[in-house]
Parts: C-alpha cells; sequence; structure tokens
C-alpha cells in the first residue's frame, strides 16, 4: 500500500496541511507515504505547464506509483486553491484511476463546505478517480494553535477522519483505526 498526499496550500503553516500530516501519521510503518508540498515546486513550471519539469515529472511519478491520494486544500472564494489546480492540470487524464482519494479542505466558515463538492470532486472525477472518500472540511475555528505541529484539529474534525477512512483499503483502514484508537493521538 503507498499513500501520496498532495499539500495544495501555498502558505506554511497551514491548517490545510497539518489536517494532511494528521492522516498521514495515522498510518502505520508498513504504509509507504510521500508528502508533496505543491508551493515548492517551481512556480514557472506550474504556471507554463510543463510537465517535463524535473520535480514535476517526480511529483506526476509519486501519484502514478500511490494506491491512495490524500488532497489538502484551503478554500479561497468558494473554490480549491489555484496551487492544487495547476498541479492537477499536469497530470494525465486517467491519472486518479483505480485510486482512493481523500479530500481535506479548510476554510474561514462553513459557507465554503460544498466548494469541496462542486468545485474539486469534478476535477478529481475527470482524472478518472471513481473512489473518492467523504471529504473533510475544518474551519479555522476548529483548530487550536500547537508550538510543533502549527495546529491541530479538535476532536469533531479527528472524527470525522476517521468516518471518511472507514471507506479506505482495508490495509489503510486497519492501520488507521489502530491509530485513533491510540491515546498518542491526543498529543
Amino acid at each position: 500500500m503507498s499513500v501520496v498526499a498532495l499539500a495544495g496550500s501555498p502558505s506554511a503553516p497551514s491548517r490545510s496541511t497539518a489536517l494532511l500530516r494528521h492522516v498521514l501519521a495515522l498510518l502505520d510503518d508498513s504504509v509507504a507515504r510521500s508528502e508533496i508540498e505543491l508551493r515548492d515546486l517551481p512556480p514557472a513550471a506550474l504556471v507554463r505547464a510543463e510537465p517535463d519539469d524535473p520535480a514535476i515529472r517526480r511529483a506526476r511519478e509519486q501519484v502514478a506509483a500511490a494506491r491512495v491520494v490524500v488532497i489538502a486544500t484551503p478554500i479561497y472564494k468558494a473554490s480549491f486553491s489555484g496551487l492544487l489546480k495547476a498541479f492537477l492540470d499536469l497530470l494525465p487524464q486517467d491519472a486518479l484511476r483505480g485510486k482512493t482519494v481523500l479530500v481535506l479542505g479548510t476554510g474561514g466558515s462553513a459557507a465554503h463546505l460544498l466548494a469541496l463538492d462542486y468545485a474539486l470532486k469534478p476535477v478529481l472525477t475527470a482524472l478518472g478517480a471513481r473512489h473518492i472518500l467523504d471529504s473533510v472540511y475544518a474551519v479555522d475555528a476548529q483548530f487550536a494553535p500547537h508550538a510543533v505541529h502549527g495546529h491541530v484539529a479538535d476532536d469533531a474534525i479527528v472524527q470525522r477522519i476517521e468516518c471518511a477512512l472507514a471507506d479506505a483499503p482495508v490495509a489503510l483502514r486497519t492501520a488507521a483505526s489502530d491509530a485513533l484508537r491510540s491515546p498518542a493521538l491526543a498529543a
């Protein structure tokens, strides 16, 4: 089982990236994982849509090799980040076919909750995704500042992540379920 995590926030630290890292921390050591900070990709290559740029090519290869793709994005003006859109535009048409996808979003208010369903999910479907887990959306008020992690989500968000992962492939679901029962999660 391999997981690739796409952090679509242009800023650091970011609440959406904190959610993404929370999901990655739930995986046990047998799950191969990689995280791609899209803001670290070459901006000119993203804007010019240069799929052969070495960094872009490596990121595309990581997505191709993964069985599970976790995508985290802030919601701005009722849509996902332009940084994420620029990267998704560089993926082949069927890049997500046969993969399980988990979408995580954050925003200032619940008013943008449906942006994940109405803006991002159609793009993921166009890329071949058919197994999209229940998305998890959190508002800024559902995070507490944390000295090491930047932000930590409250218990309601942690429970929604657990529910979303319940439909994940068995190898991922088992590891995540065990971790969610662990007292270390509260740290």
